[in-house]
């Protein structure tokens, strides 16, 4: 573990002093400093001051992925239970979404979980495919908050579901001796090795990656791989496509749920923070124009070929994995794979069979 992704200043609303999350990080984290005060408002954190605040969280835990109109969504369920990440990728949107840079825990699992458990139960005849990592990284303050050993065990009891963490760390011990049914997906981000070390600040190589999805792998878990995003530059093709080789070489393709494609995309305002922030990265100089939903996206020519060609490399190694893009149109989709997934069902439907069918006891 990486001590320079979890801060030593913690800051606690006095209301949660009591709860599981508290009594963790006193056991894991031992040089932490505990702050209590009354209530912690939103972006009034000192930035230059890296903490993680644990807060009573008031809001929905549990709610749909932010799609954007004129693209394909994969019908996703966020389950909200922290926000930002210390690991520092140049392009991370998490910059522009939010106010202050402190990582941020809710703390009040119990509500949490009732409220999961009764969508749950109520929707018997709905699959739900659920991931942590849309606002932080799912793995990130494991080994401090043990957050995976209530979550991982909890969702093995629901047929109707899947979870997904999604990560780039190597925070899986705790993952090994847990009872998850087969009903937890582990999943990667990956890259090259020229944009994990140029633009993926403190995130664990690519070969690190891989390792533990091996190890996540032979523990019995299912397996996901997201690239997302991909940068185009000179030689990317030689590049990732070493990279997908190197997933197949570590990994049982029948343990693959399945793997995202995401072309680098970014709002205008990610933009300036980019060019404040990190200086020597150039990756949001390259030939972009405005999309249906407002942010910045390569060329059309530029993602078809990088789409085509991927997807040509993982049907080498496996032509049935399920492999989808995140938030493209149907016009790329068409280019890149030959059809729609509306003539599939729809890409919900196309992932929840891939689900359904590699998870589960």
């Amino acid at each position: 573990m990486n001590p320079k992704l979890i801060p030593r200043d913690i800051f606690v609303e006095k209301s949660v002093i009591d709860q599981p999350i508290i009594h963790n990080i006193r056991k894991n984290h031992a040089e932490c400093r505990l702050h209590f005060v009354d209530h912690i408002i939103p972006g009034e954190s000192d930035e230059d001051r890296p903490a993680i605040e644990v807060i009573d969280f008031k809001g929905k835990f549990l709610k749909p992925c932010p799609g954007t109109r004129n693209y394909i969504c994969c019908g996703y369920q966020i389950l909200h239970f922290g926000e930002q990440c210390s690991i520092g990728c140049t392009y991370c949107i998490l910059q522009a979404y939010f106010s202050s840079t402190r990582l941020r825990l809710f703390a009040n699992w119990d509500r949490m979980l009732n409220e999961t458990k009764s969508v749950l139960k109520n929707n018997p005849q709905r699959f739900f495919r659920i991931g942590t990592g849309e606002f932080t990284d799912s793995l990130l303050l494991d080994p401090i908050t043990e957050f995976s050993t209530l979550i991982v065990p909890f969702f093995a009891l629901f047929p109707n579901c899947v979870l997904e963490l999604k990560t780039k760390t190597d925070h899986i011990e705790l993952l090994k001796d847990l009872d998850h049914r087969q009903r937890t997906i582990v999943a990667w981000s990956l890259n090259s090795n020229r944009v994990i070390f140029r633009e993926e600040g403190l995130a664990v190589p690519l070969s690190r990656r891989l390792e533990c999805a091996k190890r996540c792998m032979e523990w019995g878990y299912r397996l996901a791989f997201h690239f997302d995003p991909m940068i185009y530059y000179e030689g990317w093709e030689v590049d990732y496509r070493e990279v997908i080789d190197l997933v197949f070489s570590n990994t049982d393709p029948d343990k693959i749920v399945w793997i995202s494609l995401g072309c680098f995309r970014f709002m205008p305002a990610l933009k300036n923070i980019i060019e404040e922030k990190y200086p020597g990265s150039d990756i949001i100089y390259g030939e972009f124009i405005q999309g249906l939903d407002g942010k910045m996206r390569y060329f059309k020519d530029i993602r078809i070929e990088m789409y085509s060609k991927m997807v040509e490399w993982i049907r080498e190694h496996d032509p049935d994995v399920c492999v989808y893009l995140c938030m493209e149109s149907p016009e790329i989709w068409k280019a890149a794979f030959g059809f729609v997934p509306a003539e599939k069902g729809g890409l919900p439907k196309m992932l929840d069979m891939a689900a359904q069918t590699k998870c589960g006891d």
